[in-house]
């Protein structure tokens, strides 16, 4: 198949959804589906046969639960537009607000929804900031002590979200705190919603703990709902990103091969968080084990590993196809000396990959396909001029 290309593999996509189902059964809770990390519609008829909602931030995902999941979304914004929120209201069941100033100014146009509010129990172990939504200063949620002692008596649920890519141990910490600030108003609640970062599918997630977890929740607050979204547990491991070296560079003695992919447009985690993906047949090398005279703008080789445990010839940054300088992406070991139109395969690429890609310097977008469970290969999706085109109409 022509790269660049998603592939997403069907039978490890359902091999998730049958954890998550189970999980979702031993942990008398529901588990939905959080379009933020993974929204390829055309995959939902499989989804459909294992849960029942899916959650929104936005009009448009909110329509796409309404239009092509075919349920209702639960749906929760950091702040409502005047205009999208009655079309909002119409394609959501349940509608959390950020702020108590936002349900002030829309809850009336919500009847139809269960209401329920974004929480912020000040306590979140993610360590890179970009992805800690309890930082301070933190947009998201209400603090215990803004909170009134009654509720408003439409509010039906919590929400609080506060991990990424998280186990069950980091969940039990949390739990700790969210019950010692928010628990004196869960007799008031029907719901509460833990958010997304529980990556149940990870292998070394421990399911037990969090079964035990539940099981005494449960005892505790009988009369709540449970409510997970993750995104990422989902499409875990679900697929690699396919892409060609189209050429090799050097300089100062670094050797570079240029993609035919974007770490910029098609890959931004690795340059925002940063995040390494495993590329199959390769090492990543922490440090380049270049001499000092081989790095730009006077960079440390303090930590550099001795040149002699890799072969140079065959140590090389992987960089993209557009104009930002910074478009590349570590130093990876291979076995062998790479050649023009050799394909490179950076693993787990599915989840949150393919919706925050963009259309910078107009580089090919990568096509989507499927591998189905019988192993035949499905194109599902070819972008072409006119979308890059039509982006701008």
């Amino acid at each position: 198949m022509k790269t660049p290309v998603y592939i997403i593999e069907e039978k490890r996509l359902r091999h998730n959804l049958a954890l998550i189902r189970e999980v979702a059964c031993r942990t008398d809770s529901e588990w939905i589906l959080a379009f933020k990390a993974f929204a390829l519609w055309k995959t939902f008829p499989i989804f459909r046969e294992y849960i029942s909602s899916t959650t929104a931030s936005s009009l448009s995902e909110a329509r796409l639960a309404f239009d092509k999941f075919g349920a209702k979304a639960h749906t929760y914004s950091p702040a409502y537009k005047d205009d999208e929120f009655d079309a909002i209201v119409a394609c959501s069941s349940h509608l959390t607000f950020n702020s108590l100033s936002q349900y002030e100014r829309f809850h009336e146009r919500a009847k139809a929804c269960s209401l329920g509010l974004r929480i912020n129990p000040e306590y979140s172990e993610v360590e890179t900031l970009l992805y800690n939504p309890c930082a301070p200063g933190t947009r998201f949620g209400v603090t215990a002590d803004k909170l009134p002692e009654q509720l408003p008596q439409d509010i039906r649920g919590f929400h609080c979200h506060c991990h990424c890519e998280s186990g069950s141990d980091v969940f039990e910490r949390s739990l700790q705190h969210i019950e010692e600030k928010f628990s004196k108003w869960f007799p008031q609640l029907e719901w509460i919603n833990f958010g997304g970062g529980h990556l149940v599918t990870r292998k070394d997630y421990d399911i037990e703990r969090l079964v035990r977890l539940m099981q005494d929740f449960h005892q505790r607050y009988p009369h709540l709902k449970v409510i997970f979204e993750p995104g990422s547990a989902f499409a875990w491991q679900t697929g690699p990103l396919v892409a060609s070296v189209v050429d090799i560079v050097e300089d100062k003695g670094i050797r570079t091969a240029i993609l035919d992919v974007s770490f910029t447009c098609h890959m931004p985690d690795c340059l925002e968080m940063p995040y390494y993906p495993e590329v199959r047949g390769a090492e990543h090398i922490e440090h380049s084990p270049l001499t000092i005279d081989h790095f730009p703008c006077g960079e440390s080789t303090s930590q550099s590993t001795d040149a002699s445990v890799y072969n140079v010839q065959w140590l090389y940054r992987l960089g993209g196809n557009s104009c930002l300088s910074g478009d590349w992406m570590g130093y990876w070991q291979f076995d062998h000396e790479l050649e023009i139109g050799e394909q490179i395969i950076f693993e787990d690429m599915i989840h949150y990959t393919t919706v925050k890609t963009n259309t910078f310097n107009g580089i090919t977008h990568p096509s989507i396909a499927m591998q189905h469970s019988d192993g035949s290969l499905e194109l599902l999706r070819c972008f072409t001029y006119e979308d890059y085109r039509d982006r701008m109409d």
